[in-house]
């Protein structure tokens, strides 16, 4: 049997790794990439330590990960390339208005 073919499918259709987190698993991907340890996330949030470990469970699958520090390299490698993005954006725009006042 192939992988494709494998139950090991999430519900929406596609493997582990390819689904999103939610706002509240966002802001604990947040706090564990700032190196926080779960009960420091669990207070910053307001919830308990077992809620973070949860959610981290589900994070880790969903994303495909095994450890936290996984998590955090992919976390910083995202903030990076939204940074990236977000500059090449500004640079495409000033681009473009440069090109514009030319004519």
């Amino acid at each position: 049997m192939h992988l494709s073919e494998s139950s090991a499918a999430t519900p929406g259709g596609g493997l582990y790794g390819t689904r999103v987190p939610s706002p509240r698993q966002q802001q604990v991907i947040e706090l564990v990439a700032q190196g926080l340890k779960n009960s420091e996330v669990a207070a910053a949030i307001g919830t308990t330590e077992h809620v973070v470990k949860n959610h981290l469970r589900i994070i880790y699958d969903k994303l495909g990960f095994w450890n936290r520090v996984e998590l955090a390299l992919w976390y910083e490698a995202r903030r990076h390339e939204g940074v990236m993005l977000r500059q090449q954006s500004y640079e495409d725009g000033r681009a473009l208005l440069m090109t514009s006042k030319e004519f």
